[in-house]
C-alpha cells in the first residue's frame, strides 16, 4: 500500500475534501442570494408633493361657558303657590316660571287705591276752597294771610294725591312680581324651591332656579403670548374663525367666531384669554365641558406639503425618500415648517411640487435601491403612461 505525505491515507483525505467542497458551495449560495436581494424591488407606498392653501392654526383646550347665566329669585316676600316649569326645560324670555300667593298683594293694592280716592276727594275740596278765597282776595274781602293758608292746603292735597298715586303704582308692581317669569331664553337647572316655600326678596337662599343660555354659547380658552401679534393682525383683516371638537363617542367639529380677547397677559402662565361664540343650535356644546379649540390665524396660500408619514427623523435632522424616474430612491434632508391634519409643510426647495415621496416602507430602503409602488391593499399601483 502506498501512503501520502504526512502519513495521511486516502481515507483521511476524502472527508477533508468533501467538507471544503461544501463550504465552497455554501459561500457561492450566499453570494447568489445577496445578489438577488440587491436586485429585488422593495414594495412601498407613495404620495405626491403638492402645493395647497393651508390654514395657520393655534390649538388649545377650552371650556364651554354660557353666554348668560341668571339665578332667578323673588323680588317680593311671599309663599310659592305654583311652579310652572320642569327641570331641564328650555324656556323663552317671558315664560311664566313661578307664581306666588297673590292675596296679600291684592289687598295692599286695594288699600292703596282707597287711599288714593280719599286723597283725590280732599284735593277737590281744597281746590274749591282755594278758588273761592282766590276770588275773594281779588275783591280785598279776605286778608292775604287767610288766602295763603287755603292755597297752601290745595298744594298739600295735590302732593298727597301724587304720593298715593305712587303708592298704587308700587302696589301694582308688587302684585306683578307674584308672577316670576324667565328673564332670558335658556335652559332651566334643578328646581331649588317647591310649592308652599316662603321666599324672601333678593335673598340668595331663596333662589328658585338657575337659567343658562345654551344657544348661542361661548368657549373660553387661552393662547400663548407669542401668537398675540399674529392674532391681532388676523382680527384687523376680518372675523377670526374658530372651530372646536367635542370629546365624546362621536366627536363633532363645530364652527364659530372669535368675540373676545382679554386686555392683559397672565404673568404666571404667559397666556392670553380668548372667547369664541358658537351658534350651538343643536346644543352639542354644554356648559362646563372641555373641547379642543383651533383658532385660524391666517393661511399659507401656496405651501408645499407632503404626508407627515413621509418625513422621518435622521441623525442630521428630518429626511425624506424621493422616488426618481428610474424607480430608485434618493434620500434628501428636509426642513419641516409645521404640521396640519396629516400634512407637513416643507421649507426650502429640496423637494419640488409633483415629486413622489415614500410614505410607508422606509425601514427597508437605502439610497439607490429600486422600489415597487404598492397600494394600501398590497396590489401593485398602476403606472402612469
Amino acid at each position: 500500500m502506498r501512503f501520502l505525505p504526512g502519513n495521511l491515507s486516502p481515507f483521511h483525505v476524502l472527508p477533508v475534501c468533501a467538507a471544503a467542497l461544501c463550504l465552497l458551495l455554501a459561500g457561492c449560495g450566499r453570494e447568489s442570494a445577496g445578489a438577488g436581494a440587491r436586485g429585488a424591488a422593495v414594495p412601498v407606498q407613495v404620495a405626491q408633493a403638492s402645493r395647497q392653501s393651508v390654514p395657520l392654526v393655534e390649538q388649545s383646550v377650552g371650556s364651554v361657558q354660557a353666554l348668560r347665566r341668571v339665578e332667578v329669585r323673588a323680588q317680593v316676600d311671599g309663599v310659592v303657590q305654583a311652579v310652572h316649569f320642569q327641570e331641564g326645560q328650555s324656556v323663552q324670555a317671558g315664560d311664566l316660571l313661578v307664581t306666588l300667593d297673590r292675596r296679600p298683594f291684592e289687598n295692599a293694592l286695594a288699600i292703596a287705591r282707597a287711599q288714593l280716592a280719599s286723597a283725590r276727594a280732599e284735593l277737590a275740596i281744597a281746590q274749591q276752597d282755594a278758588a273761592r278765597y282766590r276770588e275773594l282776595g281779588t275783591k280785598s274781602v279776605v286778608s292775604a294771610e287767610l288766602l295763603g293758608q287755603f292755597l297752601s292746603k290745595e298744594e298739600t292735597a295735590l302732593a298727597k294725591v301724587h304720593a298715593q298715586e305712587a303708592a298704587v303704582a308700587n302696589a301694582e308692581l308688587d302684585l306683578g312680581y307674584t308672577e316670576i317669569r324667565a328673564p332670558i331664553a335658556g335652559r332651566t337647572g334643578q328646581r331649588l324651591l317647591h310649592e308652599g316655600t316662603l321666599v324672601k326678596a333678593r335673598d340668595a337662599a331663596s333662589t328658585l332656579v338657575t337659567i343658562q343660555q345654551i344657544a348661542p354659547i361661548a368657549v373660553a380658552y387661552g393662547v400663548p403670548e407669542r401668537v398675540l401679534g399674529t392674532l391681532q393682525a388676523a382680527q384687523a383683516a376680518g372675523p377670526v374663525a374658530v372651530s372646536c371638537t367635542t370629546h365624546d363617542m362621536t366627536p363633532r367639529t363645530l364652527h364659530g367666531v372669535l368675540e373676545f380677547v382679554d386686555n392683559t397677559v397672565d404673568p404666571t402662565t404667559g397666556m392670553v384669554t380668548l372667547k369664541a361664540v358658537f351658534p350651538n343650535e343643536d346644543q352639542a356644546l354644554w356648559p362646563g365641558r372641555f373641547v379642543e379649540v383651533r383658532t385660524e390665524l391666517g393661511r399659507d396660500p401656496a405651501a408645499l406639503v407632503v404626508p407627515t408619514a413621509a418625513v422621518m427623523p435622521g441623525q442630521k435632522g428630518s429626511q425624506i425618500f424621493v422616488v426618481k424616474a428610474d424607480q430608485t430612491v434618493e434620500l434628501r434632508p428636509v426642513q419641516p415648517v409645521r404640521s396640519f391634519e396629516g400634512l407637513t409643510l416643507l421649507g426650502g426647495n429640496v423637494v419640488r411640487e409633483g415629486e413622489t415621496v415614500v410614505t410607508d416602507g422606509q425601514l427597508r430602503l437605502v439610497p439607490g435601491v429600486r422600489v415597487e409602488i404598492r397600494t394600501l391593499d398590497g396590489a401593485p399601483a398602476a403606472r402612469k403612461p
